[in-house]
């Protein structure tokens, strides 16, 4: 009879050490980030060598307006190529210079990715770009994981404004909704508070969220926007659920409303493509 007891509980923590060996490739999938399309003409390699010895990789795509205008810093999601994300802002908003780097661990940077190497990696990129770009103002943009690394950013570093696209309060809160019946406060080692790291960063903040989305849940966007200090633009796609956001009729304008709403006034308000 004991050993018919013991057994469920065997299975069970066979699964917990699977989970937490596993975590790691759930959070950051890095092997379905290839790129899937061409960059713009024109665009410029980056890379970035890091204090442990790891070179990132980046891409600037040059802007048409003048050189005091807002530089888009872009944060992918966790499946999500930097070049492909770069040229889909860049595609929307082409007036500005975009900058995107591959996240520790995506190819062709190196290293392993981890929630707290992406946190630190961004204050590192955002100082190189500081460097390339001195005087410009700098809107960082997160989707999904990237709006975590945006957020961690924006509670360091001086930006003018954030625009978040399906945002989480916390990343562990949101593994912890999708794995119910796991103690992921235990387990998690990714962890990435989005709006702890906004409390008292008066920052401007844009957020899109998308209505069907199952994957970053409305509650968890809904935790975020109660706790950031600034929030000037807020729309919801309704029909959008979290990977086809990008491809709804109503994301270019929401987009570039994002961003002219976090732009200082003294800016041109960007124009999207049709």
């Amino acid at each position: 009879m004991w050993k018919l007891l013991l057994l469920p509980i065997l299975v069970y923590a066979a699964i917990l050490v699977l989970m937490f060996a596993l975590q790691t490739r759930l959070v950051f999938p890095a092997g379905l980030a290839a790129q899937q399309g061409p960059v713009p003409p024109g665009t410029r390699a980056l890379s970035l060598e890091t204090p442990d010895g790891e070179t990132l990789r980046g891409v600037h795509i040059a802007g048409a307006m003048g050189s005091s205008d807002p530089l888009l810093l872009v944060f992918p999601g966790n499946a999500w190529n930097a070049a492909d994300a770069a040229a889909l802002v860049h595609d929307i908003l082409p007036d500005h210079d975009v900058v995107a780097f591959h996240y520790r661990g995506y190819a062709p940077s190196g290293g392993k990715a981890s929630g707290a190497a992406l946190k630190a990696d961004a204050l590192r990129v955002h100082e190189a770009v500081v460097r390339r770009f001195p005087g410009r103002p700098i809107i960082a943009c997160g989707f999904s994981v990237g709006t975590g690394v945006a957020a961690s950013l924006a509670g360091k570093r001086d930006l003018a404004g954030l625009v978040l696209v399906t945002p989480f309060d916390s990343l562990a809160r949101v593994a912890g909704g999708h794995y119910r019946w796991l103690p992921v406060r235990w387990l998690f080692r990714h962890a990435i508070n989005a709006a702890g790291a906004l409390e008292g960063r008066a920052v401007p903040t844009a957020i899109v969220a998308a209505g069907g989305d199952t994957l970053i849940p409305a509650e968890r966007t809904d935790a975020l926007r109660r706790r950031v200090p600034k929030l000037v633009f807020d729309t919801t796609i309704e029909d959008a659920g979290h990977n086809d956001i990008y491809a709804h009729p109503r994301f270019r304008r929401a987009m570039a409303e994002a961003v002219a709403a976090v732009v200082p006034r003294a800016v041109k308000t960007p124009t999207p493509r049709p």
